[in-house]
Protein backbone atom coordinates (compact mmCIF):
# COMPACT_ATOMS: atom_id res chain seq x y z
CA UNK A 1 0.00 0.00 0.00
CA UNK A 2 1.09 3.81 -0.73
CA UNK A 3 2.41 5.57 1.93
CA UNK A 4 0.63 8.94 2.44
CA UNK A 5 1.75 12.31 4.71
CA UNK A 6 -1.07 14.56 5.76
CA UNK A 7 1.18 17.23 6.40
CA UNK A 8 4.55 18.76 5.00
CA UNK A 9 7.59 18.35 6.92
CA UNK A 10 9.50 21.76 7.82
CA UNK A 11 11.96 19.95 5.02
CA UNK A 12 9.46 19.81 2.54
CA UNK A 13 8.48 23.87 3.37
CA UNK A 14 11.90 24.66 2.87
CA UNK A 15 12.78 22.70 -0.53
CA UNK A 16 9.51 23.98 -1.85
CA UNK A 17 9.77 27.57 -1.02
CA UNK A 18 11.70 28.40 -4.08
CA UNK A 19 9.49 29.80 -7.03
CA UNK A 20 11.91 28.09 -9.81
CA UNK A 21 10.23 25.14 -9.69
CA UNK A 22 7.71 23.30 -11.71
CA UNK A 23 4.20 23.43 -10.20
CA UNK A 24 0.88 21.57 -11.95
CA UNK A 25 -2.47 21.99 -10.51
CA UNK A 26 -4.93 19.16 -11.54
CA UNK A 27 -8.84 19.90 -11.78
CA UNK A 28 -12.58 18.73 -12.47
CA UNK A 29 -14.35 20.17 -15.33
CA UNK A 30 -18.09 20.65 -15.06
CA UNK A 31 -18.50 17.18 -17.46
CA UNK A 32 -16.45 15.04 -14.98
CA UNK A 33 -12.81 15.51 -17.05
CA UNK A 34 -9.63 16.42 -15.70
CA UNK A 35 -7.81 19.57 -16.12
CA UNK A 36 -4.01 20.27 -15.84
CA UNK A 37 -2.83 23.51 -15.45
CA UNK A 38 0.69 24.81 -15.11
CA UNK A 39 1.01 27.18 -12.01
CA UNK A 40 4.49 27.47 -10.89
CA UNK A 41 3.84 29.81 -7.78
CA UNK A 42 2.02 26.80 -6.14
CA UNK A 43 3.73 26.02 -2.33
CA UNK A 44 2.99 24.71 0.83
CA UNK A 45 1.77 27.69 3.05
CA UNK A 46 1.79 25.87 6.40
CA UNK A 47 1.48 22.20 6.70
CA UNK A 48 -1.83 21.40 5.93
CA UNK A 49 -2.08 24.34 3.83
CA UNK A 50 -0.85 25.33 0.06
CA UNK A 51 -1.35 28.43 -1.59
CA UNK A 52 -0.74 29.64 -5.29
CA UNK A 53 -1.02 33.27 -7.06
CA UNK A 54 -3.59 34.29 -10.18
CA UNK A 55 -2.01 36.65 -12.59
CA UNK A 56 -3.68 35.74 -15.40
CA UNK A 57 -7.52 34.33 -16.38
CA UNK A 58 -7.87 30.80 -17.39
CA UNK A 59 -10.41 27.86 -17.30
CA UNK A 60 -8.65 26.13 -14.37
CA UNK A 61 -10.00 29.30 -11.48
CA UNK A 62 -13.44 28.77 -13.07
CA UNK A 63 -13.29 24.24 -12.69
CA UNK A 64 -11.99 25.17 -8.91
CA UNK A 65 -14.96 27.11 -7.81
CA UNK A 66 -17.20 24.60 -8.66
CA UNK A 67 -15.28 21.80 -8.01
CA UNK A 68 -12.82 22.12 -5.26
CA UNK A 69 -11.37 18.54 -5.73
CA UNK A 70 -7.56 18.93 -7.35
CA UNK A 71 -4.76 17.19 -7.81
CA UNK A 72 -1.37 18.82 -7.46
CA UNK A 73 2.10 18.48 -8.21
CA UNK A 74 5.58 20.20 -7.36
CA UNK A 75 9.06 19.57 -8.75
CA UNK A 76 12.27 21.58 -7.68
CA UNK A 77 14.93 21.93 -9.65
CA UNK A 78 17.19 19.43 -8.05
CA UNK A 79 14.13 16.55 -9.98
CA UNK A 80 12.90 15.54 -6.42
CA UNK A 81 8.60 16.12 -6.55
CA UNK A 82 5.36 15.67 -3.75
CA UNK A 83 1.91 14.71 -5.52
CA UNK A 84 -0.67 14.52 -3.34
CA UNK A 85 -4.34 15.65 -3.11
CA UNK A 86 -6.22 19.27 -1.70
CA UNK A 87 -9.04 20.84 -1.55
CA UNK A 88 -9.83 24.56 -2.35
CA UNK A 89 -11.46 26.53 0.63
CA UNK A 90 -11.51 30.10 -0.59
CA UNK A 91 -9.88 32.86 -2.16
CA UNK A 92 -8.35 36.16 -0.99
CA UNK A 93 -7.04 39.76 -2.63
CA UNK A 94 -5.51 41.34 0.13
CA UNK A 95 -3.80 39.70 3.37
CA UNK A 96 -0.18 38.61 4.13
CA UNK A 97 -0.06 35.97 1.42
CA UNK A 98 -1.31 38.60 -1.18
CA UNK A 99 1.19 40.67 -0.16
CA UNK A 100 3.94 37.94 0.02
CA UNK A 101 3.43 36.84 -3.61
CA UNK A 102 3.51 40.93 -4.62
CA UNK A 103 6.87 41.19 -3.01
CA UNK A 104 8.38 38.34 -4.20
CA UNK A 105 10.78 39.65 -7.25
CA UNK A 106 9.59 37.55 -9.98
CA UNK A 107 6.45 39.27 -9.32
CA UNK A 108 7.15 42.72 -7.80
CA UNK A 109 9.48 43.57 -10.81
CA UNK A 110 7.30 42.47 -13.60
CA UNK A 111 5.82 45.79 -15.46
CA UNK A 112 3.18 43.76 -16.58
CA UNK A 113 1.15 42.19 -14.24
CA UNK A 114 0.87 40.97 -10.48
CA UNK A 115 -0.68 38.95 -8.41
CA UNK A 116 -3.91 39.78 -7.61
CA UNK A 117 -5.62 36.62 -5.99
CA UNK A 118 -4.39 34.13 -3.73
CA UNK A 119 -6.06 30.53 -4.21
CA UNK A 120 -5.90 28.47 -0.59
CA UNK A 121 -6.13 24.96 -0.67
CA UNK A 122 -6.08 22.43 2.20
CA UNK A 123 -3.91 19.93 2.09
CA UNK A 124 -5.46 15.70 1.70
CA UNK A 125 -2.22 13.90 1.35
CA UNK A 126 0.96 13.80 -0.43
CA UNK A 127 3.22 10.85 -1.49
CA UNK A 128 6.55 12.48 0.04
CA UNK A 129 9.03 13.52 -1.03
CA UNK A 130 10.58 11.31 -4.26
CA UNK A 131 13.02 11.38 -6.72
CA UNK A 132 12.63 11.82 -10.28
CA UNK A 133 13.48 8.00 -10.86
CA UNK A 134 15.52 9.25 -14.38
CA UNK A 135 16.92 5.70 -14.10
CA UNK A 136 13.91 4.25 -15.42
CA UNK A 137 12.44 7.41 -17.41
CA UNK A 138 15.41 7.30 -19.66
CA UNK A 139 15.57 3.54 -20.79
CA UNK A 140 11.47 3.82 -20.71
CA UNK A 141 11.72 6.78 -23.47
CA UNK A 142 14.25 4.72 -25.66
CA UNK A 143 11.49 1.99 -25.48
CA UNK A 144 8.73 4.45 -26.32
CA UNK A 145 10.68 5.47 -29.72
CA UNK A 146 10.86 1.70 -30.55
CA UNK A 147 7.54 0.96 -29.78
CA UNK A 148 5.96 3.98 -31.58
CA UNK A 149 7.28 2.46 -34.98
CA UNK A 150 5.81 -0.64 -34.29
CA UNK A 151 2.16 0.59 -33.16
CA UNK A 152 -0.71 0.79 -35.98
CA UNK A 153 -0.47 4.33 -37.47
CA UNK A 154 -3.88 4.59 -38.88
CA UNK A 155 -5.55 7.83 -37.46
CA UNK A 156 -9.45 8.72 -37.64
CA UNK A 157 -8.75 12.73 -37.46
CA UNK A 158 -5.96 14.70 -36.80
CA UNK A 159 -5.84 16.51 -33.38
CA UNK A 160 -2.20 16.45 -33.15
CA UNK A 161 -0.19 18.89 -35.86
CA UNK A 162 3.16 19.55 -36.60
CA UNK A 163 3.88 22.02 -33.66
CA UNK A 164 2.06 19.54 -30.59
CA UNK A 165 3.78 16.69 -32.03
CA UNK A 166 7.73 18.25 -31.97
CA UNK A 167 7.05 19.49 -28.68
CA UNK A 168 6.14 15.77 -27.31
CA UNK A 169 8.58 14.44 -28.80
CA UNK A 170 11.39 16.56 -27.64
CA UNK A 171 13.52 14.51 -24.87
CA UNK A 172 14.00 17.01 -22.70
CA UNK A 173 10.11 17.74 -22.38
CA UNK A 174 7.99 17.31 -20.02
CA UNK A 175 4.83 15.38 -20.19
CA UNK A 176 2.51 14.49 -17.34
CA UNK A 177 -1.25 12.52 -17.20
CA UNK A 178 -3.98 13.36 -14.92
CA UNK A 179 -7.40 11.29 -14.65
CA UNK A 180 -10.03 11.60 -11.99
CA UNK A 181 -9.81 8.32 -9.24
CA UNK A 182 -12.46 6.85 -7.73
CA UNK A 183 -12.56 9.44 -4.60
CA UNK A 184 -13.69 12.26 -7.17
CA UNK A 185 -10.02 13.86 -6.60
CA UNK A 186 -7.89 14.22 -9.96
CA UNK A 187 -4.41 12.01 -9.81
CA UNK A 188 -1.06 13.28 -11.69
CA UNK A 189 1.27 10.68 -12.93
CA UNK A 190 4.58 11.86 -14.80
CA UNK A 191 5.10 10.20 -18.18
CA UNK A 192 7.89 12.19 -19.16
CA UNK A 193 8.62 9.11 -21.46
CA UNK A 194 5.61 10.06 -23.69
CA UNK A 195 5.63 10.81 -27.60
CA UNK A 196 3.49 10.87 -30.18
CA UNK A 197 2.95 8.26 -32.14
CA UNK A 198 1.30 9.64 -35.34
CA UNK A 199 -1.04 12.26 -35.51
CA UNK A 200 -4.03 10.97 -32.99
CA UNK A 201 -1.56 8.85 -30.08
CA UNK A 202 0.38 9.84 -27.28
CA UNK A 203 2.45 6.29 -26.32
CA UNK A 204 4.50 5.78 -23.51
CA UNK A 205 6.50 2.88 -22.06
CA UNK A 206 5.55 1.52 -18.62
CA UNK A 207 9.33 1.11 -17.81
CA UNK A 208 8.15 4.39 -15.40
CA UNK A 209 5.44 4.85 -12.97
CA UNK A 210 4.10 1.41 -14.28
CA UNK A 211 2.47 0.51 -11.03
CA UNK A 212 0.52 4.16 -11.30
CA UNK A 213 -0.63 3.50 -15.07
CA UNK A 214 -1.61 0.09 -14.19
CA UNK A 215 -4.17 1.69 -11.94
CA UNK A 216 -5.74 3.72 -14.72
CA UNK A 217 -8.82 2.11 -16.27
CA UNK A 218 -9.50 1.56 -20.05
CA UNK A 219 -11.61 3.77 -21.29
CA UNK A 220 -10.79 6.44 -18.43
CA UNK A 221 -10.30 10.06 -20.11
CA UNK A 222 -7.42 11.02 -19.46
CA UNK A 223 -5.50 14.84 -19.47
CA UNK A 224 -2.04 14.88 -20.94
CA UNK A 225 0.23 17.99 -20.45
CA UNK A 226 3.25 18.31 -22.03
CA UNK A 227 5.70 21.39 -20.97
CA UNK A 228 9.19 22.56 -22.70
CA UNK A 229 12.01 24.04 -21.30
CA UNK A 230 11.30 27.10 -22.98
CA UNK A 231 7.91 27.08 -21.07
CA UNK A 232 5.96 26.84 -24.14
CA UNK A 233 2.98 23.81 -23.33
CA UNK A 234 0.18 22.07 -24.67
CA UNK A 235 -3.25 20.17 -23.08
CA UNK A 236 -4.76 17.13 -24.38
CA UNK A 237 -7.42 15.22 -23.28
CA UNK A 238 -8.62 11.41 -24.60
CA UNK A 239 -9.11 7.54 -24.17
CA UNK A 240 -6.56 6.04 -21.98
CA UNK A 241 -6.79 2.56 -24.04
CA UNK A 242 -5.11 1.02 -21.40
CA UNK A 243 -1.74 -0.85 -21.44
CA UNK A 244 -1.13 -3.31 -24.14
CA UNK A 245 2.15 -4.52 -25.68
CA UNK A 246 3.54 -3.19 -29.22
CA UNK A 247 6.50 -5.17 -30.48
CA UNK A 248 6.31 -7.03 -27.22
CA UNK A 249 6.99 -4.19 -25.74
CA UNK A 250 4.24 -2.35 -22.60
CA UNK A 251 2.77 0.94 -23.16
CA UNK A 252 -0.11 3.08 -22.42
CA UNK A 253 -2.17 4.69 -25.17
CA UNK A 254 -4.29 7.77 -25.45
CA UNK A 255 -6.26 8.73 -28.19
CA UNK A 256 -6.63 12.25 -28.01
CA UNK A 257 -10.05 13.89 -29.30
CA UNK A 258 -9.40 17.52 -27.45
CA UNK A 259 -6.31 19.58 -27.45
CA UNK A 260 -6.28 23.13 -25.66
CA UNK A 261 -3.39 26.32 -25.72
CA UNK A 262 -2.93 27.12 -21.72
CA UNK A 263 -0.13 29.45 -23.14
CA UNK A 264 -1.24 33.42 -22.39
CA UNK A 265 -2.09 35.94 -23.73
CA UNK A 266 -5.09 33.70 -25.02
CA UNK A 267 -6.10 30.23 -23.53
CA UNK A 268 -8.16 28.57 -25.90
CA UNK A 269 -9.30 25.34 -27.55
CA UNK A 270 -7.22 24.28 -30.68
CA UNK A 271 -9.16 21.28 -31.33
CA UNK A 272 -11.67 20.85 -32.26
CA UNK A 273 -11.25 23.68 -34.14
CA UNK A 274 -13.57 26.27 -33.21
CA UNK A 275 -15.27 28.88 -36.20
CA UNK A 276 -14.25 32.32 -35.35
CA UNK A 277 -17.17 34.51 -34.75
CA UNK A 278 -17.17 38.48 -35.31
CA UNK A 279 -16.84 41.04 -32.25
CA UNK A 280 -20.35 42.54 -32.23
CA UNK A 281 -20.27 43.66 -28.29
CA UNK A 282 -17.73 46.32 -27.17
Amino acid sequence: MTQTFASFSPEDMHLLAPFMKIGLLATVTPEGLPHLTFISSMRPNTPTQLTWGQFVEGTSKQFIRQNPKVGFLMMTLQKELWRGKATFTHTASQGPEYDFYNNVPMFRYNAYFGIHTVYYMNLVHHLGRQPLPMNKIIPAAILTMLAKSLAPGRAEHDPLNLWTRSLLNKLDALKFLAYVDRDGYPVIVPVIQAQAAGREHVLFSTGAYGADLGAVPAGTKVAVFGLALTMEDVLMRGEFEGIKRYGGIRCGRVKVDWVYNSMPPAPRQIYPEVPLEPVTTF
